[in-house]
């Protein structure tokens, strides 16, 4: 990895700490409303790049899992999440077949190379179980442009179709791709209020004047 799990201490330190509360608040609607994404009878989920644990403390699953290179995120998950604190493009410490669904958001433009996300997914696919899905939320570079760059430890651009691409070639079947769903960050901006989010979540249809992030949903074959 490019930053030092220090580096990544400071920086997220730095950048989330005047907008914890906000953050929280937003997570408390997007998390149930994601949640309608993952398999039927999910008991395990990994949270990839979870940080502070924003959308992993919000899953009501029994068996649970954060993955990151920041030991903060330990003080931050709930104490039933299991961290691993590990380079994710590196064996994962998870048995074969054992998830339900793998779920990240604003984390693999992180990574430094396209070889680091391919062999960050194939662990995903080993890990999940045949019918398992992997829900990925990121900045779509498609809308972004220059702005893209304005935070330091973003490295690789991507789009929908490039990580639509990618899954299927390391055997995932891409079950649903919306390029333009939440707007691109919660850092630095006004803060939105909670009904307008609810309101925003409940039409799609305005979905494509505000959204900077992708939503891109792919499965496991089942055989």
């Amino acid at each position: 990895m490019s930053e030092t799990p220090n580096d990544l201490n400071r920086i997220y330190e730095a950048r989330f700490s005047r907008t914890a509360e906000y953050r929280a608040r937003i997570w408390d609607i997007l998390a149930p409303y994601l949640s309608r994404f993952l398999p039927a009878s999910t008991t395990s989920v990994l949270d990839l790049g979870c940080g502070y644990g924003e959308w992993i403390n919000r899953i009501s699953v029994p068996d649970r899992h954060g993955m990151d290179l920041n030991v903060e995120a330990r003080s931050r998950l709930d104490p039933s999440v299991k961290l691993h604190l590990q380079d994710c493009t590196t064996d994962w410490a998870v048995a074969e077949a054992s998830l339900d669904a793998v779920v990240t958001s604003n984390f693999f433009e992180h990574l430094p190379t396209k070889h680091g996300l391919r062999a960050t997914l194939r662990q995903a696919h080993r890990a999940l179980r045949p019918g398992g899905r992997i829900l990925a939320m990121g900045p779509n570079i498609r809308y972004l442009h220059g702005q893209y760059w304005s935070f330091f430890d973003h490295h690789l651009a991507l789009t929908d179709t490039g990580l639509q691409e990618v899954l299927e070639l390391d055997g995932f079947n891409v079950v649903r791709v919306i390029p333009r769903f939440m707007p691109y960050t919660l850092v630095g901006g006004r803060e939105i209020p909670s009904w307008v989010v609810r309101l925003y979540l409940a039409m799609p249809p305005i979905w494509p004047l505000f959204g900077r992030q992708f939503l891109v949903i792919a499965e496991k074959p089942k055989s």
